[in-house]
């Protein structure tokens, strides 16, 4: 019974974990606005309770991939202790270091071990056909929701047919959600903004190509569709690069088999119809629309008058100080804030009312975002937790290759689906600096599931 409970929870998670688009619980911190974590949240605990009636819980400690994971958390918690005098000191914004350190370390251990071993312990008694199909129903069901909304979020926000609004203010009935305008030319769908929706599609991107390699009829190419068009009018710059880069994975993998070959053809074919359709109703709009997502894409160029990407560049920038300066073992996790704020350059802070009415302003409570995990790593746990990083990256690609070489049918379906989800998500945390990604864990576990032949759970 309690296994049910947890597993029904774990699919709720995953078709919620979009939903960001509503107030939430303020005592949650990170995960305040994130309607998948409640579920997971939930699904932990029962399945803590499961564990204290049954005296039995699955943990893949002989994985290498949890054994890296490990060595990652504790170097976290290392490092912050040989720095325990800086940190005891920090302050900036209302927080003290260590109370920072504390509700980072926990976030990472939320995503990176709580929910990682319910994944594994939702997995242990599943064959691989129904984690295939059940997860990837769970992601096309959310993604119906998120078509709607966005389908008409653009009718709105891109064509300015207005008379739709009354329709999509529906979606405030439905939960976790509170309908909102991204802006004029971008859509959020049912995220709390264009990059949030995103990280969803990345996510969830080599799931729904998977439908072209398992199903028949035309209508397993709608979700590969659907996945495209929101990323588009999504505006998100990084979105549309790892997107179509996904994309362009799972294109190789189809042309390589013969089986598929041919509809790397009716793609192409489908594609530049439904072009030929958009610019038939309204070129105007379309055309301007992919001239300014191309113009877009020149960050260097954008670099003077873009906001967004002078704060970005000039927080990457700032992180690298801080590690030239503590190579080794950085400044300890969750820290870097403290130490980036001296080093942001000129010209990211000059012209640039992001860091005068947010990033710098004490009064605002929220942190600054590091905009890259990577370098935000390379400052708070040196070269040592980002080679940490680093390994449990390469392992896991590695395993993951070696697994679509060597399988067939569902696992390797699955392969394919994880060698495009990690590209896309790994690839996507050189623009985001949390480890609140839910579809990394996911395909982790899923991956260390892969490398059990006989499961079994300890005592």
């Amino acid at each position: 019974m309690l296994r049910k409970l947890y597993t029904i929870l774990f699919f709720l998670g995953l078709f919620f974990f979009p939903f960001n688009e509503y107030e939430g619980i303020p005592f949650l911190g990170e995960f305040k606005s994130e309607a998948g974590a409640l579920f997971l949240m939930l699904g932990f605990l029962f399945l803590l309770l499961e564990v204290v009636v049954t005296k039995r819980i699955f943990v893949p400690y002989k994985s290498p991939i949890f054994q890296i994971g490990a060595i990652f958390l504790i170097w976290c918690f290392i490092s912050t202790l040989l720095n325990v005098v800086s940190v005891s000191t920090n302050y900036f914004k209302h927080t003290g270091g260590i109370n920072r350190f504390i509700r980072q370390y926990f976030a990472l251990l939320i995503s990176g071990c709580f929910f990682l071993i319910l994944y594994c312990n939702v997995f242990i008694k599943m064959d691989l056909k129904e984690i295939l199909f059940k997860i990837r129903k769970a992601f096309f069901y959310s993604l119906v929701i998120a078509s709607i909304y966005g389908f008409l979020e653009i009718l709105v926000s891109y064509f300015g047919i207005n008379s739709v609004f009354p329709v999509l203010k529906l979606f405030d009935y439905f939960p976790f959600l509170e309908v909102k305008i991204a802006g004029l030319g971008r859509i959020s769908s049912i995220a709390y903004e264009p990059p949030f929706l995103a990280i969803y599609l990345i996510t969830i991107a080599g799931w729904m190509f998977s439908y072209i390699l398992t199903e028949k009829g035309i209508w397993k190419f709608f979700p590969t569709i659907a996945i495209l068009l929101l990323t588009f009018f999504s505006g998100s710059r990084t979105g549309l690069i790892v997107v179509f880069f996904q994309l362009f994975i799972f294109t190789t993998i189809l042309y390589k088999d013969k089986r598929f070959k041919v509809y790397v053809v009716y793609s192409l074919i489908g594609f530049f119809a439904l072009f030929s359709v958009m610019l038939i109703f309204n070129g105007e709009k379309v055309t301007k629309a992919l001239t300014e997502k191309i113009e877009s894409l020149d960050f260097k160029g954008n670099l003077k008058n873009n906001i967004s990407n002078k704060s970005r560049f000039g927080m990457q920038y700032a992180s690298l100080q801080v590690f030239k300066e503590n190579p080794i073992v950085g400044v300890g996790f969750g820290q870097q804030t403290y130490h980036s704020r001296t080093h942001y350059p000129t010209w990211a802070t000059k012209d640039n009312y992001e860091f005068d009415l947010i990033y710098k302003n004490k009064n605002v409570k929220s942190f600054p975002p590091g905009y890259n995990l990577y370098t935000r790593l390379l400052a708070e746990t040196g070269i040592i937790g980002f080679l940490i990083l680093l390994a449990l990256i390469y392992y896991s690609i590695k395993q993951t290759k070696i697994f679509i070489k060597n399988s067939t049918g569902e696992k390797q379906i699955l392969s394919y689906i994880l060698l495009i989800s990690f590209s896309g998500l790994f690839i996507n945390w050189l623009q985001i600096d949390t480890f609140r990604i839910y579809g990394i864990w996911l395909s982790l576990a899923i991956l260390m599931r892969l490398s059990q032949e006989k499961i079994t759970i300890n005592e």
